[in-house]
């Protein structure tokens, strides 16, 4: 009991200087937490604590930076790899195609949303083709294992 008690002063303690500097949102991150205490934490380092920890043993704080909810700003290469994922769930086939042929409107929209451009683009479409087997590694390969193997073949 005595450890805890001296863990939980030494958080408070170590967060009294971004207290000192009005940071609070900082200090405790987003999610249900914050809604709740929103400006009233500000002045306080106890409320701050019970704010990070409502944040962190809700849940609210993983599922708001997922979704970009409950206060929380989800980062913007989330949203671009689920347009990227979602692009080839639903291309497969076409993107398979474009590879193995070197070029193709799935394939500049696939070397795109990769954020290959220019000169750039064009000699990595010619390495996807020339590593056309080790993309598309069986029948069964899954769009997550697709994406892998061309970002592997763009890093060698």
């Amino acid at each position: 009991m005595k450890k805890v008690l001296i863990a939980f002063l030494l958080t408070l303690l170590s967060s009294a200087s971004a207290f000192a500097a009005g940071q609070a949102h900082t200090n405790v991150g987003c999610g249900l937490g914050t809604m709740i205490f929103q400006n009233k934490a500000d002045n306080s380092i106890i409320l701050q604590a019970f704010q990070a920890t409502t944040n962190g043993t809700s849940g609210s704080q993983t599922f708001g930076i997922t979704s970009g909810t409950s206060e929380c700003q989800q980062p913007s290469k989330i949203a671009q790899n689920e347009k990227l994922n979602q692009f080839v769930r639903a291309n497969m086939d076409n993107l398979a195609k474009d590879i193995a042929m070197g070029k193709g409107e799935t394939l500049d929209t696939f070397v795109e949303m990769l954020g290959v451009q220019g000169t750039d683009g064009d000699a990595f479409k010619a390495k996807l083709q020339a590593n056309f087997n080790s993309i598309f590694t069986s029948d069964k390969i899954v769009m997550a294992e697709v994406i892998d193997n061309a970002v592997a073949v763009n890093n060698n």
